[in-house]
């Protein structure tokens, strides 16, 4: 399979109409591919809940892989733009509070989209393996130099920037993936906003205060 294009092409712009009916297809696929799997879900069905007939869908996704990476893909976009704005002449402690927050935000309300990422790694990434080796690489290359700097000019403590990353990724991730077993063991039917607002505090707390350098007192 080819890689994905992450580079803007020159294309003509969408309209309001073709922009609206891409987000309706690919809304019913997420949702399609998070009950059944990429092999076990058709175009017919994701056709039938986006209400629109199969060859309008096909008119937008010519294969069921195309529809499947473009949910990938819409994923990783909205999860890696947070990311992508850390800034290394920002506050560390700032920067990194926004970036959590932004992915535990996205975690309540996105446990779908969660969902069908993390079945495509637990098998092996099929689909995004040569994206997650290649632009993700260097993407997370280039911030591991912002995190470098701070720690550097004495602004974070000595850590591992890439398992830092894995960290954040790993802990807001947890409450999407795995939020029956959060709920069940919180006694909770679900999560509030509320208490994702903790959820945050007690996060960036536990995250934070293991990498600002001590204060004289």
């Amino acid at each position: 399979m080819s890689k994905p294009d992450t580079l803007s092409a020159k294309v003509r712009p969408k309209t309001r109409i073709q922009a609206r009916n891409e987000a309706r297809i690919l809304n019913a696929a997420q949702q399609i591919f998070a009950e059944h799997g990429f092999r076990g879900a058709t175009v017919d069905q994701i056709a039938a809940r986006a209400g629109m007939s199969k060859p309008n869908v096909h008119y937008y996704f010519k294969r069921k892989t195309d529809l499947y990476l473009a949910v990938l893909m819409r994923t990783l976009d909205a999860w890696l733009a947070p990311f992508k704005e850390l800034d290394p002449e920002g506050d560390p402690e700032r920067e990194l509070r926004h970036y959590i927050s932004s992915k535990l935000q996205f975690s309540r309300e996105n446990r779908t989209a969660s969902r069908v990422f993390a079945t495509e790694i637990l098998q092996g990434a099929p689909i995004l393996k040569r994206y997650l080796g290649e632009d993700l690489r260097k993407l997370v290359e280039r911030k591991a130099e912002v995190i470098r700097h701070w720690i550097d000019t004495g602004r974070l403590t000595e850590v591992d920037p890439y398992h830092l990353v894995f960290l954040i990724w790993a802990a807001t991730q947890h409450y999407a993936d795995f939020s029956p077993q959060v709920t069940a063991v919180m006694g909770r039917k679900d999560l509030s906003k509320a208490e994702f607002e903790r959820i945050e505090e007690s996060l960036c707390k536990i995250i934070l205060n293991g990498l600002l350098p001590r204060r004289e007192s």
